[in-house]
């Protein structure tokens, strides 16, 4: 039997509804920006492998460092002991991330990242006997698939089935520039008539919202508000995090840091899952006390696996490099010559870009799953490219490694496309 016949007969896709999908692709290798499929094809991995491998597949830098732990030590039960790679990681991540960020909190992904985070602002406010059991979150966010991140998301076709079962969340409009008098004042009005106790969003990009992007003004603003009525900010970078916005992390486009940020994705250079949950001084001051009750009792069976650990500490080497930094700038530059080149095409509008981040809508209505996009998909598939279109958008975010060859290929068949589409 085929890869595809063996994987029929037991396997559940994540986001598949399988009655009606196509058979699953068989990927047998994996190399830089490309993806090798069994029956021999090559597919340019556009989007990174959903933003993770971003210094390219099976890099050896990382590879090597990681085959290397995994002969010394390769797993501890993190709860009453400790390593190198856990402890090494937390000084080389806190040089990158913003100043006030001084605590990490070990997990398996980005959802329980988010997870850590909401509970973290919860029980902030419960530890000192406020009553505040609210978060506050922006509409159409996404912050993964357990039942707290799904709650503080606005993404309807991902939570049907369970939002009877949610804490409590209100939500605000993203700002954007022009709009941002009309968000601040609802943000101050909601303030004063609830008990809000964290206030969680993806800054500057929301990723499953089709990378919709907002002003970094407006956020700094609501962020101060927020933190004038001690309201945790929990910044989800799970996403946006490691260099895609053209900085480390999308906070530092802000003067405004946010209480609590959470990591995965890029954080492990697309190798192995890992989560990281940081946190401010004073966030951690709310949980250290004689009460082993205002303790955080939150664990995992991975939590600061050596040979995951080592895969971060070997990303974040490669990030700031120079040589990556000179990358992630072609990149961005390259991004900024194909905009320029498709900005006054019929089928295109509302174009952006922030970094490694690019995407434009085409002029069409249609659903975010459906016949319309799964024949984009097909497009792109057919011609040796893998981008998964959200709805009617289309974006590309490719390995800082991607090579220029590559990158135009991506681009010409957008244009095909664009061209050639009834």
């Amino acid at each position: 039997m085929n890869l595809v016949t063996r994987d029929q007969k037991h396997l559940w896709h994540p986001l598949t509804q399988h009655k009606i999908s196509p058979e699953a692709l068989p990927i047998v290798k994996a190399k830089g920006s490309i993806l090798y499929a069994e029956d021999g094809s090559e597919y340019i991995d556009g989007i990174a492998s959903w933003y993770t491998a971003m210094y390219g597949h099976c890099n050896e830098y990382i590879t090597g460092k990681v085959a290397a732990q995994m002969q010394n030590l390769d797993q501890v039960v993190f709860s009453g002991f400790t390593h190198e790679p856990a402890v090494k990681l937390s000084e080389e991540l806190i040089k990158i991330l913003p100043g006030n960020q001084q605590k990490l909190f070990f997990n398996d992904n980005g959802s329980t990242a988010t997870e850590i985070g909401i509970k973290m602002a919860l029980q902030y406010h419960h530890n000192q006997g406020n009553n505040r059991n609210v978060m506050l979150a922006f509409e159409e966010g996404f912050h993964g698939d357990t039942f707290g991140a799904m709650s503080v998301s606005g993404l309807s076709v991902y939570n049907g089935a369970f939002e009877e079962h949610f804490i409590e969340v209100l939500r605000i409009p993203v700002p954007l520039g022009e709009n941002n008098e009309e968000v601040i004042s609802g943000l101050k009005e909601l303030i004063s008539g609830n008990n809000i106790a964290g206030f969680i969003y993806e800054p500057l990009v929301q990723g499953a919202a089709a990378m919709k992007m907002h002003d970094a003004a407006g956020l700094n603003e609501i962020l101060k508000i927020c933190k004038e009525h001690d309201i945790v900010c929990v910044a989800d970078e799970v996403m946006t995090g490691f260099g895609k916005t053209g900085k480390y992390f999308a906070s530092d486009y802000m003067e405004t840091k946010p209480d609590v940020m959470c990591l995965s994705k890029a954080l492990t250079a697309g190798l192995l899952p890992m989560g990281l949950t940081t946190c401010s001084q004073k966030i951690y001051d709310a949980f250290y006390a004689d009460d082993i009750s205002k303790g955080l009792f939150h664990g995992h069976t991975y939590s600061a696996n050596p040979p995951a650990c080592t895969a971060a500490i070997a990303g974040i080497e490669l990030l700031v490099s120079e040589e990556i930094q000179q990358q992630i700038k072609s990149v961005i530059k390259s991004h900024q010559a194909f905009d320029e080149k498709i900005k006054d095409h019929p089928k295109v509008t509302n174009r952006r870009q922030l970094g490694v981040i690019y995407a434009f809508d085409l002029n069409v209505k249609m659903e975010r799953y459906g016949n319309l996009r799964n024949q984009l998909f097909k497009h792109f598939m057919d011609n040796g490219v893998f981008l998964r279109p959200l709805g009617n958008t289309i974006y590309i975010l490719a390995p800082y490694t991607i090579s220029q060859p590559e990158l135009d290929k991506i681009y010409q068949v957008i244009e095909d496309l664009l061209d050639n589409r009834d």
